[in-house]
């Protein structure tokens, strides 16, 4: 089969790779309908994340048709189709019982295009297939539950939840890429009295309006900290949200948060980033971090089906599976080609 390769820091390609089969009982081999890049993809071939050995196969989102179970396997049937979550789940360790799949200690968390070949491929082997995939109502298109494979529940869990949100509340979020965007989204589930989405890009200031925000702060021509004290008679935000994952957007997002605020980071930082202590030590407030469990893909499954939520806005182009080496070369290049989320479509979807 094909898939898209780690060669190493700033090399990839779409190369002939082995077919994945079954290795454990409870393993499924999935074919690949869509799939999608994400920003974590980018921070691997920068050499943010040494634990991607060169010679994986990246990708961690994808919605596909189930070819093949293992004898350990008793929810899933060949012919399902299902929503391949970024997080996998042994459901036997102490993490798993507390529904922190993302810290699984038997295997599971997040291993696709990590630790094992990820789902930017023709094929892929599932491991704990009974916890760890989601049957997708046949109403649904692949596109409206695609990117519930990381980047909603990312954003709202570890943004939105972490961030203890409530109705009425002033949440900033800093970055407004496809993470930033998805905080957007799910922040509207608590009705918030504004959401403010802070940017160096227009264009994705632009994006954030049609998402939901009602207040954009460009921060290379406006002060984001004194836009948001203006809001907020000189206190500062409920929630501030870091979504971008670089030092100079996790400080301010701090700066951004009042006393007794919650500030959540999502971002995935390469490099350190500064704590000041000495400026809030006294101010009570709250930093959250954290790797995204997948929990809510249920409860955020059920809002898209209701009509709720409508993930498509992300899907800004589309590419056959094959051509995901050009897929990359658009969103790694989102400033000038416009790039919330690529659609890699499989041979099955491409043709249908």
């Amino acid at each position: 089969m094909k898939g898209l390769v780690y060669h190493g820091p700033g090399e990839r390609s779409w190369d002939s790779v082995d077919d994945p089969g079954i290795v454990e009982p409870g393993d499924a081999l999935v074919r690949i309908d869509s799939s999608t890049i994400c920003g974590t993809d980018l921070h691997i071939l920068k050499g943010d994340v040494p634990e991607v050995l060169p010679g994986t196969v990246l990708g961690h989102e994808a919605v596909g048709t189930i070819e093949e179970v293992g004898p350990g396997v008793s929810t899933l049937a060949v012919g399902d189709r299902v929503l391949v979550s970024c997080i996998t789940s042994c459901g036997r360790c102490r993490f798993c019982k507390e529904g922190r799949y993302g810290q699984c200690l038997g295997g599971g968390g997040w291993i696709f295009g990590h630790l094992i070949d990820g789902l930017q491929a023709e094929y892929a082997r599932v491991p704990f297939a009974d916890n760890s995939v989601h049957k997708v109502p046949d109403a649904l298109t692949d596109e409206q539950v695609l990117f519930l494979a990381d980047i909603l529940p990312t954003s709202y869990e570890v943004g939105v939840l972490n961030g203890v949100l409530r109705p009425g509340d002033l949440v900033a979020i800093v970055g407004a890429g496809p993470i930033g965007l998805a905080a957007i989204l799910t922040a509207q589930l608590f009705t918030p009295g504004h959401i403010v989405a802070i940017d160096l890009d227009d264009g994705r200031l632009e994006a954030a309006r049609r998402f939901g925000a009602d207040v954009t702060v460009n921060n290379g021509r406006q002060d984001a900290v004194a836009a948001v004290m203006e809001l907020t008679d000189g206190l500062g935000a409920d929630v501030s949200i870091e979504a971008v994952g670089v030092p100079e957007t996790f400080e301010l997002a701090v700066d951004l948060v009042r006393p007794g605020g919650h500030v959540a980071n999502v971002g995935v930082h390469g490099r350190g980033a500064t704590l000041h202590l000495e400026r809030i030590w006294t101010r009570d407030v709250t930093v959250t971090t954290g790797l995204v469990d997948t929990f809510s893909t249920p409860q955020l499954l059920k809002l898209v089906a209701s009509g709720r939520l409508d993930p498509t806005l992300f899907a800004t182009h589309r590419f056959p599976l094959g051509e995901t080496m050009a897929a990359y070369d658009v969103f790694a290049d989102a400033a000038r080609s416009g790039a919330l989320k690529v659609v890699l479509e499989g041979a099955a979807t491409t043709s249908a």
